[in-house]
């Protein structure tokens, strides 16, 4: 059974913008090589670190949404292990309520600023 997920992963911020693009299509890659679909993906690009992690304090931030099985989720965790350009990752499972915000969000079917209160 397909159950979507949603990868963000940090990349040290001493790479290239090749060698960044390189990274995220071998991720890419492993995830439609073994059935996943990729279903969207965002660039969020260099950002301040909460905490210094290996001695960094930025990292490019790159995410995944995507469906695939759930024995996946291993095989791409075990990748983002072994790649030293990693510095953390973060997959989660989508519900049903997650789903829903992530697709208003893609489609921009919601407003960033909080509606006032009418006068009446």
């Amino acid at each position: 059974m397909l159950k979507q997920y949603e990868t963000v992963f940090i990349m040290t911020p001493v790479l290239s913008d090749d060698q960044m693009k390189e990274a995220v299509g071998k991720f890419k890659a492993i995830l439609t090589e073994n059935g996943a679909n990729i279903i969207h993906e965002e660039n969020w690009g260099l950002r301040k670190l909460a905490y210094p992690i290996q001695k960094k304090t930025t990292g490019f931030y790159h995410l995944i949404e995507y469906t695939a099985q759930g024995d996946l989720i291993a095989k791409i965790e075990v990748a983002f292990k072994r790649d030293e350009r990693i510095l953390r990752f973060l997959t989660v499972s989508l519900d049903k309520h997650a789903k829903a915000y992530s697709e208003k969000k893609r489609t921009k079917g919601f407003d960033k600023k909080p509606a006032l209160n009418p006068v009446v």
